[in-house]
């Protein structure tokens, strides 16, 4: 009797490639195998090629006569073709392997993979290392999982369309891989740019925000300015300077934090101490003195050193308010002979200074510096905050909420704060609480708005991330909308794809040029997949997997659903309304204006 499901035979092999000309008693359609519908030729799905006691497994790539082999002296065999990618192979031991040992040879039979075939191939993920993250599209009682290990440290990119479900499944993706029960050291960390992953994962995350909602267990989101590096700090703070200006500004920023290290609790030794040391200091007595510097007058017969100047008024620079001097006369009164060109400059600090919207970042709460550099807490506290302070009943997520931060600041801020939990895990890797004792894993949402120029700081942080990053434990996971916006060498960087809906050729495109070749005629699926479908794709699967990603409950879902606009029926239900077809009803704009005025979409009124 015929085994159902043998489709064909292999005509011709170019390395792990094959040309498998379909059996001609091969039903098209569907065959049902021991009760079970199975798909015959369907681009997507798997091939068993038996080799004695191992089998080879391979991705149909192509069907029809696209795939038929163009040489003349090949046997003709219409349309019925497919186009084969061996991608793995059974071991003698009965384990399923990616990579392949041994390649198929003229007239070897090709398999329909059945789903007994296909809890083999999958259930050799069932590991501690591998989390259950949905379905398989194709067999649906089968879990897809994923290998944490690679997913991590070998970074990994989330991509897709705006509602196809993204924010979903990166909430899905975070919460398997927060499961405390499995993995109580757990630590993620993500930059939410819209504010929509709170709801998530309330109550298993720190939130934190720039204008904080405590009643909703929100913490202030602080950024202390000094624990930036020279190069991130000048463009927040005094803008484009020329050489001269800059130098001096290096100069006094250094002398500042080597005061400084005297005073520590584990005292560091000056001479390690350089201007992008993480050391505290006072932006408003630096504002202060070069104001002083340039403003001041002083008598004609005198040197001109501050205790000589012809002060009216001390001035106040906790206050930034600047000295106030004797009018310049030209004769017994001449004027500073500083040659900094910072008055522009330093108009624009003290204005950055006394900006509210900038108050997370230049007066950080316990992390604001005092005139001499003194500050309630340091960088440990902050750190402790963001990643964990390995208390029990811990939170393993920490949402940074950066929806409040003005949009020209938003890069050079995500890059510098990226960029600081770098160092830090770099610096501490040979530590506990590094990166290589405690991995951490960065989520970076929107990551399109903020990595377009490869030059920028957050592009180079991320990059530097993905380059260097295993190593040392901290691992990236880069979710966009618009990838064809994301410098290439991150994207090239990441070990695993999760794709989901994409219909622009161009994004696609810059998708498939960042898989193997091999796999790119699969990504031609992704206009056709549904929302939450996902292929998944490289070393985190043991093969190219088309998945239903598992939705979190419905009261854990991200606030990135669409709004109603029209009611739906229920079978069981009467319709209820939506946006538009709601009867109207008084509206009070008063709440609406004062959540704007606050910054929080959740704040009430105060009535």
């Amino acid at each position: 009797m015929r085994d159902p499901t043998v489709l064909g035979r292999v005509e011709s092999a170019t390395g792990s490639t094959i040309s498998v000309a379909l059996d001609p008693e091969t039903l098209s359609g569907l065959v049902y195998i021991d009760g079970r519908p199975h798909r015959v030729g369907q681009v997507g799905s798997f091939v068993r090629i038996p080799q004695g006691f191992t089998s080879l497994f391979g991705i149909i790539t192509q069907a029809g006569a696209i795939a038929a082999p163009t040489k003349a002296e090949l046997p003709e065999g219409g349309r019925r073709w497919l186009t084969v990618e061996i991608v793995g192979e059974s071991t003698s031991n009965g384990q399923f392997s990616r990579g392949v040992y041994r390649y198929p040879t003229i007239g070897d039979d090709v398999h329909l993979v059945t789903e007994a075939d296909l809890g083999f191939i999958y259930g050799a993920g069932d590991s501690p290392a591998h989390v259950e993250v949905g379905v398989l599209s194709s067999a649906p009682s089968i879990p897809a999982r994923v290998d944490m290990n690679r997913l991590v440290t070998r970074h990994c990119a989330v991509v897709g369309a705006t509602g196809s479900g993204k924010s979903t499944t990166v909430a899905g993706l975070v919460d398997a891989l927060s499961d405390v029960a499995r993995f109580p050291s757990a630590r993620i960390l993500l930059l939410d740019i819209h504010g929509e992953y709170a709801t998530a994962f309330r109550g298993k995350a720190r939130i934190f925000r720039i204008q904080a909602d405590p009643s909703q267990g929100e913490e202030p989101l602080v950024v202390p300015y000094w624990a930036l590096t020279f190069d991130e700090l000048l463009p927040l703070t005094f803008g484009n300077v020329d050489d001269s200006a800059r130098g001096r500004l290096v100069d006094w920023i250094t002398k500042e934090k080597r005061v400084r290290a005297s005073t520590l609790s584990v005292p560091l030794d000056e001479s390690l101490v350089t201007v992008d040391t993480p050391l505290p200091f006072s932006l408003k007595k630096l504002w202060y003195e070069l104001r002083f510097e340039i403003d001041a007058t002083y008598p004609r017969s005198t040197e001109q050193i501050p205790a000589n100047a012809q002060k009216l008024d001390p001035g106040d620079p906790e206050k930034l308010i600047p000295a106030k001097f004797k009018q310049y006369d030209g004769s017994s009164i001449v004027q500073s002979r500083s040659t900094l060109n910072l008055r522009r400059q330093l108009e624009l600090l003290a204005a950055r200074l006394r900006d509210p919207r900038l108050a997370f970042l230049f007066c950080p709460d316990a992390w604001t510096p005092d005139l001499s550099g003194n500050t309630a807490s340091d960088l440990d506290a902050l750190l402790a905050a963001w990643l964990g302070d390995g208390k029990p009943n811990p939170r393993p997520v920490t949402i940074l909420d950066v929806s409040g931060v003005p949009a020209q600041t938003l890069t050079a801020l995500v890059g510098a704060l990226l960029r600081l939990l770098f160092d830090a895990l770099f610096w501490g890797r040979m530590l506990s609480e590094g990166g290589r004792e405690r991995p951490l894993l960065v989520v970076m949402e929107e990551a399109h708005l903020y990595l377009k120029d490869s030059a920028s700081v957050g592009a180079q942080s991320v990059a530097r991330i993905v380059k260097e990053g295993r190593k040392y434990g901290i691992g990236a996971m880069v979710v966009s909308q618009r990838p064809a916006e994301i410098d290439s060498t991150i994207l090239s960087q990441c070990g695993t794809f999760v794709a989901l809906r994409m219909g622009n050729a161009h994004d696609r495109q810059h998708v498939t040029s960042a898989t193997s070749e091999s796999l790119r005629s699969l990504m031609e699926l992704l206009p056709t997949l549904r929302t939450g479908e996902a292929i998944i794709v490289g070393e985190a699967v043991q093969l190219p997997t088309r998945v239903l990603i598992r939705k979190p409950p419905p009261d854990r879902l991200p606030a990135s659903d669409d709004p109603v606009l029209l009611g739906n029926a229920d079978a069981n239900k009467a319709a209820f309304p939506g946006g538009w077809d709601r009867r109207p009803e008084p509206v009070d704009y008063k709440d609406l204006v004062t959540a704007w005025r606050r910054q929080n979409p959740t704040s009430p009124r105060k009535r």
